[in-house]
């Protein structure tokens, strides 16, 4: 499997898990998540998969500002609705992140490591994302706007020549290049496409 060099770059997310810890799954409960993980998950890598990424990663610095973030720990609501826009998608990568679910989760065991109704939609919320520790109730909130980080204007013209079947395979490539081009870019910008409240 070979993907872009800067997915090796791009920084980790570490968390401790107390289910993996119960069940001995990892030493210490400790699992980290790199973007590689997610973009195999999603099935590619977008603006809007790295947004999401970069929100967690951002959100849960500022959640666990002193200490490690704890999986199934966390509460996470939406302003939108889980069918809107790409709502549902970025949900599925905080998911596989943070283990919270609406309904689909874990159930626990004996009242413990619950991992479903970690998970809101269409809630009162002025941020992409907020994200809440369930042992101090202390929430974070996280908007995410890629706007300022443009692709490449050539993109958008190979994307219609690919549609329409007409694009030779040189073209292809480097549609798929300059894709990933503006995603890095994204990645570099941290600054400009992330803001914690």
């Amino acid at each position: 499997m070979k993907c872009p060099d800067f997915f090796k770059t791009i920084e980790k997310i570490e968390l401790v898990d107390n289910l993996a810890d119960f069940l001995g799954t990892f030493e210490d409960g400790v699992v980290e998540f790199n973007y590689t993980d997610i973009v195999k998950s999603a099935g590619h890598s977008c603006p809007t998969v790295a947004g999401a990424y970069l929100m967690t990663l951002e959100g849960l610095k500022a959640l666990y500002p002193n200490e490690i973030a704890v999986r199934g720990e966390i509460f996470v609501s939406f302003s939108e609705d889980a069918s809107q826009g790409v709502a549902g998608v970025i949900a599925n990568v905080i998911t596989q992140i943070t283990g919270a679910t609406v309904t689909s989760g874990f159930k626990g065991i004996g009242g413990n490591f619950v991992r479903h109704d970690l998970m809101s939609f269409n809630s009162d919320i002025s941020s992409s994302v907020q994200f809440q520790r369930l042992d101090t109730g202390v929430k974070v909130d996280v908007v995410y706007n890629p706007s300022e980080i443009q692709g490449d204007p050539q993109q958008q013209i190979l994307m219609q020549k690919i549609m329409q079947n007409q694009a030779t395979l040189e073209e292809k490539q480097t549609f798929g290049k300059l894709w990933q081009q503006r995603v890095e870019n994204i990645f570099k910008n941290i600054d400009k496409v992330i803001t914690i409240k």
